[in-house]
């Protein structure tokens, strides 16, 4: 199994940073992808960004490029993701997720608890 958290979260005002944090654990050495998904209120859960574990290979949702970067750590097993220039449409529950599959999936096979970003205008 695999366990995924997820930290930095909170409230904030439109035009600053914030950067999440997603500690993983447990049986993740087949995981071959981990990204970031969002779900707003009464929106569909979208691809935020993406990371090919082999190559580190990343891919981005379209409201959110140029603005967001996804990174890891492979030797604290953390995947990151920097938000700037943070708009009040980017406000959501962000999830971190780990997938056995190809990173550009839009379901994955793992995912954490989810944190609240909240941007204020």
């Amino acid at each position: 199994q695999v366990q995924l958290v997820e930290s930095g979260g909170g409230l904030v005002q439109a035009g600053d940073s914030l950067r999440l944090s997603c500690a993983a654990s447990g049986r993740i050495v087949g995981m071959s992808a981990m990204g970031w998904f969002r779900q707003a209120p009464g929106k569909e859960r979208e691809l935020v960004a993406a990371i090919r574990n082999i190559d580190g290979a990343t891919a981005y949702g379209d409201s959110v490029k140029g603005r967001f970067t996804c990174s890891r750590d492979n030797t604290k097993n953390t995947l990151y993701l920097q938000m700037n220039s943070l708009r009040p449409e980017d406000t959501a529950v962000y999830y971190c997720a780990g997938h056995t599959g190809d990173y550009r999936a839009r379901e994955y096979d793992y995912w954490g608890q989810g944190t609240q970003v909240t941007v204020s205008s």
